[in-house]
């Protein structure tokens, strides 16, 4: 909270947890291990916060390493071993209108709660049916991308009912140039002939965590992979296709548009190897006792 204090579930944390603030500023999963709970690179997405309220121009009084420990606070407070935490940086009182006042502060509130598969246990093994959505993502200089903020998520809101009500668990949004691609809420993968694809930064994406982290496993596994624009053509031809995100880890996509996704042995292979280190996926192993 802004005075550092810790709320129990009934009170603060239902705040934090309902749809108003659900889809604000970063998200980080928390795992267990043999060694305690672990949280899956707590630096880098406290450092995606501070550079995401940079952005926005939001002043940010807490330093990262603050932040970090506030994190391990709530997660320690609330006897969790395995959970989904959600730090939120938000403007206080300051009155109706779109621009506040000068000198105004900000707040923050993190929430920490169990959360299992994003898209359910099942969709982990046999994947999930995903389709390109009429929706477009938003065009450069409309909004910041490169920002994990809550307005940014109203179009992937979007993406994702339409998805439903066509029968589809995800939904895919084009670019306004309709050369790359994001899922919802989440990074594309291909795979073609043996190479790993996804798009760069540079098209509309924000900078992925869990993306940095399959991108290097995949290079520790001798997987060449290439940052390049992806097309909607190439999501059919692809020999397989799967996401990636925080919560929603790797996450195989076994048909795009009925069009056959492959047989999700890349994703495999990754979730395979990425277990190893921890459930499902890390790369980074900051302790909750230690800074990481």
């Amino acid at each position: 909270m802004g005075d550092g204090s810790l709320g129990r579930r009934e009170g603060a944390c239902d705040v934090a947890r309902a749809a108003l603030w659900h889809l604000g500023f970063e998200g980080i999963r928390c795992y267990d291990s043999h060694k305690g709970p672990v949280v899956f690179r707590h630096r880098e997405h406290m450092q995606r916060l501070h550079d995401s309220a940079k952005i926005y121009r939001f002043p940010v009084s807490q330093s990262i390493d603050e932040l970090m420990e506030a994190c391990r606070d709530v997660i320690r407070k609330n006897n969790l071993t395995s959970a989904y935490i959600r730090p939120l940086i938000f403007v206080g009182d300051v009155g109706m209108g779109v621009n506040p006042p000068a000198g105004y502060s900000t707040d923050v509130i993190i929430a920490a709660f169990p959360w299992g598969a994003y898209l359910g246990a099942e969709a982990l093994e046999q994947g999930i049916d995903a389709m390109v959505s009429s929706w477009n993502r938003a065009a450069p200089n409309t909004i910041p991308t490169a920002a994990k903020a809550g307005g940014n998520y109203l179009s992937s809101l979007l993406v994702g009912s339409e998805a439903r009500r066509h029968g589809y668990q995800e939904g895919i949004a084009l670019d306004v140039n309709v050369i790359s691609l994001k899922a919802q809420a989440k990074t594309c993968f291909e795979v073609k002939d043996g190479v790993l694809f996804t798009p760069p930064f540079t098209s509309s994406a924000l900078p992925g965590i869990t993306r940095d982290a399959i991108i290097k496993l995949a290079k520790e596994l001798g997987i060449e992979v290439r940052e390049q624009v992806l097309s909607r053509e190439s999501l059919y031809l692809a020999d397989e296709v799967f996401m990636s995100g925080t919560a929603a880890e790797i996450t195989p996509v076994r048909s795009v548009g009925r069009y056959s996704g492959g047989e999700g042995r890349f994703a495999a292979r990754l979730q395979t190897h990425s277990a190893s280190l921890l459930r499902p996926l890390s790369l980074a192993k900051p302790k909750i006792n230690g800074a990481g």
